[in-house]
């Protein structure tokens, strides 16, 4: 079992997973509107909750926990035959983001969250060089983590193979392509896929994109932070997808 912290983190798990909980502790002497609602919802689940040390909590957490843990089960994870099933669901609508390596849980998190925000059905992740749902990645993804699917698979490369069965169409990002994001079209049934910090995608799931592209970079910087990048392409998805359905 994991410890979450944080007011948010703690709040979504309890409204989205509250039989997850078994331990919940607040920091003695605070009250205050945010902690209030932890309090309300505890109580409206049958969660006993646990008034402790700020000492304690800080033993027991590696960064701001805001005056609220909570000692949770393990969140779920998916496989693949639960993706197809998705692709299959909802067809031309259909809209994943595949992670090839990201291993910073921090980035993990951030990219949970954007998914979320953009309407993604899922994030794929390999079984293997890629971290799963931790504490820091359920904190930083703010109560993504408990709302959206993580699928982990064996093979990147087969699962791409069987989504373009499905109809999906797979666009990779590599600052080397030839065109941007921005090209290309991204209303249909489509998998962003984003490689790993600092190597990129590796060269077996380069190879199994029908698209390639990259983000147009002005300054010095040659790339963005995978979770920064991985914001501006789920999101361009959703502007074109927007004016699509307007007219």
């Amino acid at each position: 079992m994991d410890w979450i912290y944080g007011i948010h983190a703690v709040q979504t798990m309890l409204k989205s997973a509250p039989q997850r909980v078994t331990e919940l502790h607040v920091q003695q002497g605070r009250k205050d509107d945010r902690l209030q609602k932890i309090h309300n919802l505890a109580e409206q689940h049958g969660i006993a909750l646990q008034l402790t040390s700020v000492k304690r909590l800080d033993a027991k957490t590696e960064g701001r926990h805001q005056g609220v843990m909570a000692l949770c089960q393990p969140g779920e994870t998916y496989d693949e035959t639960f993706l197809m099933q998705l692709a299959g669901k909802h067809g031309a609508s259909s809209f994943f983001l595949m992670l090839d390596g990201v291993t910073d849980p921090h980035n993990l998190g951030a990219c949970l969250r954007s998914a979320d925000g953009a309407g993604v059905q899922a994030v794929i992740v390999p079984k293997d060089n890629s971290v799963g749902l931790t504490p820091i990645v359920q904190k930083v993804a703010c109560g993504a983590a408990e709302s959206i699917p993580l699928v982990t698979v064996t093979n990147l490369t087969r699962t791409l193979d069987k989504l373009q069965q499905q109809g999906c169409w797979v666009v990779g990002t590599d600052g080397e392509a030839d065109q941007t994001i921005y090209d290309l079209d991204l209303t249909g049934p489509t998998v962003i896929v984003m490689g790993a910090e600092g190597d990129g995608m590796r060269q077996l799931t380069r190879k199994q994109c029908d698209f390639l592209a990259k983000l147009p970079m002005s300054g010095s910087v040659e790339s963005l932070n995978v979770s920064v990048a991985t914001g501006v392409c789920l999101f361009e998805a959703v502007r074109q997808r927007a004016v699509k359905s307007s007219q």
